[in-house]
């Protein structure tokens, strides 16, 4: 155990010695602000409490899979047993995080979580009710057990965790106290969100190693059956020990959950057709509009939900490595943005389901788009007077529009124009940049992902003399290049949360310039970014928040680090009808735990 903990201190005793920080327990906790839902709610506002249970669903996924543990690096782990989309059927967490606030914990495996204003520690007390699949109680040595080996053998991530714990102690008889090396306001919420497994079952030695052999957990639903590579089924535990607490009221409600993979998605739609799929979230935008004209969708069968979402879009984009001597220039990239043609894309080759992307944060309170600097804004960006430019700084920021043609000279005109202001020239149908070198760049693209995008974009760009080659490489390949910086442009998909947080570090912290296999892929490096960071790691109220991402996010966007594409403020899930949902959809859309087979 000693190895496994990397020299923690664990003092698996009664109680507390010496000097400790202290506050009072409570049911939830937030990372701004105050938990939306008092200790005596009944349920989370997002579902129907008196759902029916019985029956089964079938769930798809793109893939295989070689392994059904999902917590650590070796072999391709299967999805369902601890999943953001299907659920956590088979592991739970301490607490367990509401759908309907931007980052807020409720009571689970553990009943009440203490920790002081500066967030020093975090003390969790499990429920007394808590029981693994096998009748065995969730203890505090499980905890520690547990935090301990996913530390020592699990995903990057949990080590990342471990690091900032000084000390983790057993406190009477059912808690357990994390004591932080430093204060951190968001390392109780991380915590809460560990999963927990039994000691009694799990063998340290041999737990990094793939395995298809169903692991205890102390969730609804127990592994019933693997089919390796092609599908797995969820039974639900009769004697699930959560079923009746207010954080799990409305979840569960089918007898079976069963996910299958297909290799491809015309597989998988064809599947879903045939009755062998019950519900399917649809990316494709092409197939959401055109393609769901079968006589299932027309006898009523199937249901088409639209479920809007207020969920930051992210960004999505096409990434200028600024490592690269043809990116160096600030204008150049800037001009760059203004060059991608959204409005002929849109019609053209989405059929006008998309959105333009305007923000880190599009779709959310936390954009800059459309919100003059308040003046908590100002008083951050005060010190870096050159980080923001003054049109963002006034009104976020506003890409020219064309007119769908894709022979817009009044729009080609905008990008021309900084190009010519920024001393690039237009020589013999090449653009020049004022060292006299030609303007060209390569895009790396994984396999086919986002060419018809590409092309396009090539297009436009050759119009004005600028040379974008396109370079498809393998999976592998691309990960390891990305890994490198071994790019000049890429497409990459920030993901965004209404909680962002020292996640931000890897993407944009100046350190990630010079240290390979983070996520700062621009190789940006500006003081800016790493202060906007900080402020928004550490505000206390929802008003700082909010000033700080959105002075963040204008330092990104005006740095011109990436050509924003588009997002949907919407989810596509077309779904049989004996699949029902509750009425009220969360602010982080559809949570597909809380629907439920419908009686026939």
């Amino acid at each position: 155990m000693r190895r496994l903990l990397h020299g923690f201190i664990l003092a698996l005793a009664a109680a507390h010695c010496g000097a400790t920080a202290h506050a009072e327990p409570t049911h939830a906790i937030a990372m701004i602000g105050e938990p939306a839902l008092p200790a005596d709610f009944a349920s989370l506002p997002y579902v129907n409490a008196h759902a029916p249970k019985g029956g089964g669903v079938n769930y798809a996924w793109i893939g295989t899979f070689d392994s059904i543990n999902p917590f650590i690096v070796q072999g391709s782990g299967a999805r369902g047993s601890l999943d953001l989309i299907f659920g956590n059927n088979v592991f739970e967490t301490l607490m367990m995080r509401s759908a309907d606030e931007p980052f807020t914990l409720y009571p689970l495996l553990a009943e009440t979580i203490e920790t002081d204003d500066q967030r020093s520690f975090a003390e969790f007390t499990l429920d007394e009710q808590a029981k693994f699949s096998d009748g065995s109680p969730v203890t505090p040595e499980d905890v520690i057990f547990t935090f301990g080996l996913l530390a020592e053998k699990g995903l990057p991530r949990y080590g990342v965790t471990a690091k900032k714990i000084a000390k983790v102690e057993k406190v009477g008889v059912r808690g357990v106290r994390f004591t932080f090396k430093q204060p951190d306001r968001e390392l109780p919420l991380i915590l809460g969100l560990f999963p927990i497994l039994p000691r009694h079952a799990i063998d340290p030695e041999t737990f990094d190693k793939s395995t298809l052999k169903p692991i205890i957990g102390s969730g609804p639903y127990r592994l019933e059956t693997v089919k390796p590579g092609d599908s797995l089924t969820f039974r639900r535990n009769p004697d699930y020990w959560a079923k009746d607490i207010p954080s799990k009221r409305g979840f569960d409600n089918y007898d079976t959950v069963t996910l299958t993979y297909f290799r491809d998605e015309n597989a998988m739609f064809e599947a879903f057709k045939k009755g062998l799929v019950d519900v399917l979230i649809d990316e494709n935008s092409g197939r959401w509009t055109s393609q769901y004209d079968f006589p299932a969708v027309t006898r009523g069968d199937i249901v088409k939900d639209t479920i809007a979402t207020r969920m930051p879009s992210g960004m999505l984009g096409i990434v200028m490595n600024t490592r690269r001597p043809v990116f160096a220039d600030p204008k150049l990239r800037a001009a760059l943005i203004d060059l991608f043609d959204f409005e002929w894309a849109n019609r053209t080759l989405f059929s006008g389901a998309y959105t333009r992307t305007k923000s880190f944060f599009d779709n959310s309170d936390l954009s800059s788009y459309g919100h003059p600097a308040s003046e908590g804004e100002r008083s951050l960006l005060a010190p870096y007077p050159d980080a923001v430019t003054p049109e963002i700084m006034a009104d976020g920021w506003k890409p020219p529009v064309s007119d769908g043609s894709g022979l817009d000279r009044a729009f080609m005109r905008i990008g021309f124009e900084k190009l010519k202001q920024a001393g690039y020239v237009l020589q013999e149908g090449r653009m020049t940049a004022p060292d006299g070198k030609p303007v060209a760049f390569e895009i790396m693209l994984k396999s086919n992902e986002n060419q018809q995008v590409a092309v396009a974009y090539q297009q436009t760009l050759a119009k004005l003399g600028i040379a974008m080659s396109i370079r498809s490489v393998d999976a592998a390949q691309f990960v390891a290049r990305q890994k490198d910086y071994d790019f000049d442009a890429m497409f990459f998909n920030y993901t965004a949360s209404l909680s962002p947080g020292i996640e931000q570090l890897s993407r944009w912290g100046s350190a990630g310039r010079e240290t390979k296999s983070t996520f700062n892929y621009a190789g940006a490096a500006d003081p800016a970014i790493d202060a906007m960071i900080d402020a928004l790691v550490n505000a206390r109220t929802r008003e700082e928040f909010i000033d700080a991402v959105r002075g963040y996010d204008r330092v990104l966007l005006s740095g011109a680090y990436v050509v924003p594409l588009y997002f949907k403020p919407e989810q596509w899930v077309a779904h049989w009808k004996r699949i029902q949902r509750p009425e009220i959809a969360p602010l982080q859309g559809a949570q597909l735990p809380t629907w439920w087979h419908a009686a026939n």
